[in-house]
């Protein structure tokens, strides 16, 4: 309501960001009009320096959670991170998540957000990103926590983002409220409460890796979800070159590519 106003009192109000999509549903939700305009501006950086990945067989759904999808989850990551030495990332929909994959990887230096961290232990946690690291070293994230947006790991400070889930939110009254009432309006209910909030998270994570025009690096989405209509929609015009991978393909991709770069 407050960005509503102030958008009434104004001559005119530009807003942008990479992760604005769907444009419409955003203007609507921070007060624009129908007749307000919207521009797509293409992205800048060289998409053949960009592999994205989307795995077709495995799940973060809730009836899906249990040991055996958190050992393919940790077997992904490993695939994942072991063609080149570096720094990687790895997002989950939540600290259980996160916590119980943590518990089967013995390949790497795994480095785990905190739940309530000070500046201090967030630039500690930033710092050990280093450039030309000499082993391979792995930081689990939650989507929409402090390592989500605003960080700069540039360059190989960081080369591979994993995105564990589709980020919807948990289910909660307040929730339930807002997706029963664009139910009524636009029979939405669920892309208005649930989906756009969440591929916005799996954009903003997934935007980590390259941050400057001589950033390369690959992005792997680990959910089957990513590969159905309603998420395919909401994909960037930039994500358009994604492979489809499984667990026993997903190495060769990735091998591929880092020998071309």
């Amino acid at each position: 309501m407050k960005t509503e106003v102030f958008m009434q009192l104004s001559e005119s109000v530009i807003m942008f960001s990479a992760t604005l999509l769907p444009v419409r549903y955003y203007m609507e939700q921070l007060g624009g009009e129908d007749e307000d305009r919207a521009v797509y501006a293409p992205s800048p950086f060289d998409t053949g320096k960009r592999l994205l990945m989307v795995a077709s067989d495995v799940s973060t759904k809730y009836t899906r959670r249990n040991d055996a999808e958190y050992e393919k989850i940790a077997g992904y990551i490993e695939k994942f991170v072991s063609p080149r030495q570096g720094n990687y990332l790895v997002y989950f929909p939540s600290y259980a998540v996160m916590e119980a994959v943590a518990e089967k990887i013995d390949f790497a230096e795994v480095l785990l957000q905190g739940r309530n961290m000070t500046e201090s232990e967030k630039e500690a946690f930033l710092n050990s990103f280093t450039a030309e690291p000499d082993r391979t070293h792995v930081g689990f994230c939650v989507m929409g926590g402090l390592f989500s947006e605003g960080i700069d790991l540039k360059n190989d400070r960081l080369i591979g983002v994993v995105v564990v889930g589709t980020g919807l939110p948990m289910v909660c009254d307040e929730r339930e409220l807002f997706r029963d009432y664009f139910d009524r309006k636009k029979n939405s209910g669920f892309e208005y409460a649930y989906l756009y909030n969440g591929m916005n998270k799996v954009m903003q994570a997934a935007g980590r890796v390259i941050r400057t025009m001589e950033d390369t690096g690959a992005i792997l989405l680990l959910d089957e979800r990513f590969l159905n209509r309603q998420y395919l929609t909401l994909f960037p015009r930039e994500w358009n070159d994604y492979r489809v991978v499984t667990l026993d393909s997903v190495n060769k991709e990735l091998e591929d590519f880092w020998r071309m770069h």
